[in-house]
């Protein structure tokens, strides 16, 4: 199975184009070693046949025929002229002297030939001799020329030895081919696999990581690594649907008592006016919960980049800290603003005030009656820090990462008024400008911190 989806898969098919390729300039590169190669020595054992016929035709020139056959008598005896042919004719194409029988067939009277011939005065076969040949004085013909035998074998091993080493480069590539392609199809395989498997039964099965630290082991972590972020979101919306299911249910339930019993009971403008204003009351509480939700929602696909300007971070917490001055005298807690009195950031001023905002009721909702709160604004190492601290019951450390998630509330503000997205948006906020949000024992009580980044050049 894995092997018939290897050789028709689209990489196998890229390999093949590839070795093709590679073959093709392999092999061209040997033809051009062997014609190169071939031609050098061709070319070497031309010069010798053309320097020894020029030294035999001024032989002839000098002495004569006679001159020329005694010469070419003591070459064919000289052993280090032993691969030497000579052939001297008269004009009826009479052997005058050499080491061959006669005129070899296809010869011409002048010019270059390659012929196979027995040799006269050497050892028997038909070697491949290379010879140049030309007529001379009173119709005598001469042809000389050397045994290429060597030469021939020479390059018929250069030629075996070429074809030889592109075939194995053909095989070897083949089978790196398979070999490569049947893994990276494999490793495809696990993963589609896994797929499947997920869509079959849910996010709990995870991509097999096989230990070699390649590229796809990181793919293989990639993958794992999204499931995991998709397994939680997933968790959040559910927990999302759950908590508002149950922060819906009653409000509604309440809306619903009221309007049974005010159906059953006689009309009362009074009583009827006061529930009226009770179910209005619990229908904006529902339509404020499902505005912030959308609000979150709207900062988190951060539609409201557009938005983003040089704002000085003090006048914003100096107008969240003058709207909840009434607030604060009420529970008797001390509200006041801290820092530096130029931090500039950039961001949406809106939001930042929504963000700053919670988290100041927060601290006096949440922290000790007759407490402090304080924020602070000043300029970072790096850019702007705001941070809201009060002196209450703080936070166990445990649960700092939950009290960001949608309708997530503490035990002991479970009977305080709101709907656990406080700081839900706070985080979205915080995340759409880039900033570090933190949570810090202030001992006692619990401070949000808000790191920003270094404000934009020409913001």
């Amino acid at each position: 199975m894995l092997l018939a989806k290897t050789l028709t898969s689209r990489t196998f098919r890229l390999a093949l184009i590839a070795i093709g390729a590679f073959g093709l300039i392999v092999s061209a590169i040997f033809a051009y070693v062997y014609w190169s190669t071939a031609s050098y020595v061709k070319s070497r054992a031309d010069q010798a046949i053309v320097a020894e016929q020029a030294g035999l035709r001024d032989t002839y020139t000098r002495l004569g025929r006679d001159g020329l056959i005694a010469l070419i008598g003591q070459r064919i005896v000289d052993k280090s002229f032993a691969d030497h042919v000579y052939l001297l004719v008269g004009p009826d194409s009479t052997v005058l002297a050499g080491n061959l029988k006669d005129w070899p067939p296809g010869a011409a009277e002048q010019g270059w030939t390659e012929f196979r011939a027995p040799l006269t005065s050497l050892t028997a076969g038909a070697p491949l001799v290379r010879g140049v040949t030309e007529p001379l004085a009173r119709g005598d013909r001469l042809l000389v020329g050397r045994d290429i035998s060597d030469l021939d074998g020479f390059t018929a091993q250069i030629r075996l030895a070429g074809l030889a080493v592109i075939v194995l480069i053909f095989v070897l590539a083949a089978v790196a081919s398979i070999g490569v392609t049947r893994r990276t199809v494999g490793r495809i395989e696990s993963i589609n696999a896994t797929s499947r498997a997920i869509m079959l039964s849910g996010l709990d099965q995870r991509i097999p990581l096989r230990g070699s630290h390649d590229e796809w082991d990181r793919v293989a972590e990639n993958l794992n690594l999204m499931l995991d972020r998709i397994e939680t979101l997933m968790g959040e919306v559910k927990q999302a649907s759950d908590n508002v299911a149950h922060d819906l249910r009653t409000p509604l339930t309440r809306m619903r008592g009221r309007l049974e019993k005010a159906y059953h009971a006689p009309r009362n403008s009074g009583t009827d006016a006061a529930l009226i204003g009770d179910t209005i009351a619990d229908l904006d509480a529902v339509l404020g919960m499902f505005a912030s939700i959308t609000r979150i929602s709207e900062i988190e696909s951060r539609a409201r980049k557009g938005a983003f300007r040089s704002v000085n971070l003090v006048e914003v917490a100096g107008e969240v800290v003058e709207l909840y001055d009434a607030a604060a005298e009420q529970d008797a807690t001390r509200l006041r603003l801290a820092g530096e009195a130029e931090v500039p950031v950039t961001g949406d001023r809106d939001l930042l005030f929504d963000a700053i905002a919670n988290l100041v009721d927060n601290a006096i909702k949440h922290g000790r009656a007759g407490g402090h709160v304080t924020v602070t604004c000043r300029n970072g190492e790096v850019g702007a820090v705001m941070s809201v601290a009060d002196d209450g019951p703080g936070i166990p450390a445990e649960q700092h990462d939950r009290v960001f998630k949608r309708f997530y509330r503490l035990e002991q503000s479970r009977y305080t008024p709101g709907n656990g997205l406080g700081l839900s948006l706070v985080a979205a906020v915080a995340h759409l400008h880039g900033a570090k949000i933190e949570l810090a024992d202030n001992a006692p009580g619990l401070m949000f911190r808000l790191s920003f980044p270094a404000p934009v050049a020409g913001a």
